[in-house]
């Protein structure tokens, strides 16, 4: 066992000897798989990145949540002439579905309308993102709050001029001051600060609620009107826990269908999205745009792989004399074998070492750039990084040293004069 490791020892020393006395030879070397290391575990930290803030932005929301509209989250076989003649769903429907379908733990209708200004004294802040919802989104998104409360049924029921303000909302019209209370302008009309949001931070689904207010939606109802088509409605609807999912779908479906009046052998004119269903399309296209990016990555290793192979090769070739004369004083095959391998290998995984650490200072420094949305290199990648370069290192240089430990010492010691 000694003398295995005795063996091992020297081969090492011999390959860093052998990088230090060709510096020039080594860096270029290097090239290739600290850009083949860079492209593979980049694409995948940046995909990972993107996975977790997506989830992240979803993770108030349970995935059994259920969203009812006139639009699907993926590919139906309804034409789309068809779909585009579905009505939208009325707030008589969420209703009915609070007071019919069953295991129904909160249930909201949210209407999307544009940005509005919202005004305090002098102070005006604009594009603000506007949320009208019923007292059931409390719930549902699992808010928050920093102060104060959320509006009760009662309010959300009468259209009550009542609002929650989000984290920056409420910075920019009060600064220090306490906003419960205070009344402001919105839609030309006074409404009562109940609630501010608690800090949330910047999103890339949908608009951060830091700019965000909330609002009962029946005091928008009576400004855009039921019929407003630029009041795009929708339901969002969140079982009981526990709740058998398609059952709950099949009912939830049949009662929707009872209320539109449809017949058996006519379409749904809604669609029921899941949101689990919306989270498994965000991991099949992460999951291609991972493959994609690996694959791009591992023809850069590979080309990087084949400048190791390349230079093992030269140096085999100027080492030639230098590998007979250390045979002929008894050096065994293994040991010129893993003495070659071991430069092979080094080259390699000080390229993916440095690879690792370019992508590590960029995601720090994107990081400082981008606000809340962190760039992540996992322990996982960092490790398949490592793992990639001794085994390009491994297969670029077993023929390179094979050849080496063939040798005749005779006939290489002839060459090298």
């Amino acid at each position: 066992m000694l003398i295995y490791l005795r063996v091992l020892k020297e081969s090492l020393a011999f390959a860093i000897n052998a990088l230090r006395n060709n510096k020039l030879r080594t860096l270029l070397s290097l090239l290739g798989v600290t850009i083949g290391i860079f492209s593979i575990i980049g694409v995948l930290a940046a995909v990972d990145s993107l996975k977790q803030e997506i989830k992240g932005s979803l993770s108030s929301l349970d995935n059994s949540t259920i969203i009812v509209m006139r639009f699907s989250f993926g590919p139906t076989d309804i034409p789309q002439w068809k779909r585009e003649q579905f009505p939208d769903v009325s707030y008589e429907e969420y209703q009915y579905i609070k007071r019919n379908v069953p295991d129904v733990e909160a249930a909201s209708f949210v209407l999307n309308v544009g940005a509005e200004s919202i005004k305090y004294g002098d102070k005006l802040v604009t594009g603000v993102n506007i949320a009208p919802v019923t007292d059931g989104y409390y719930n549902i998104e699992a808010l928050q709050l920093a102060e104060g409360r959320f509006f009760n049924e009662s309010e959300s029921n009468s259209g009550s001029n009542v609002l929650v303000l989000g984290e920056e909302i409420a910075e920019g019209l009060f600064g220090s001051l306490d906003p419960l209370g205070k009344q402001v302008r919105l839609y030309g009309q006074r409404f009562t600060i109940i609630g501010v949001l608690e800090k949330e931070g910047n999103s890339i689904f949908g608009p951060s609620k830091d700019g965000t207010v909330i609002l009962p939606v029946n005091v928008v109802r009576r400004i855009y009107g039921s019929n407003n088509k630029s009041a795009f409605p929708q339901i969002i609807v969140k079982p009981k826990a526990g709740v058998d999912i398609p059952e709950f779908n099949a009912v939830l479906t049949q009662r929707l269908r009872q209320v539109r009046g449809l017949k058996p052998d006519e379409v749904n004119t809604f669609f029921i999205n899941q949101l689990s269903g919306f989270t498994d399309l965000i991991d099949n296209i992460t999951g291609t745009m991972s493959t994609i990016g690996g694959f791009i990555g591992l023809f850069s290793l590979l080309v990087g792989g084949f400048g190791i192979a390349n230079i093992m090769f030269v140096s085999v070739k100027e080492r030639t004399n230098l590998i007979g004369i250390q045979k002929a004083l008894g050096a065994k095959n293994r040991f010129i074998l893993l003495q070659f391998l071991f430069e092979s290998i080094i080259l390699a995984v000080i390229g993916g070492l440095i690879g690792l650490g370019l992508v590590w200072i960029i995601t720090v420094i994107l990081s400082q750039f981008t606000g809340s949305f962190e760039f992540i290199l996992s322990t996982a990648n960092a490790l398949l990084g490592l793992s990639s370069s001794v085994i390009i290192g491994l297969i670029a240089g077993i023929v390179p040293a094979f050849m080496a430990s063939r040798l005749d010492p005779v006939e290489a010691i002839r060459t090298g004069m």
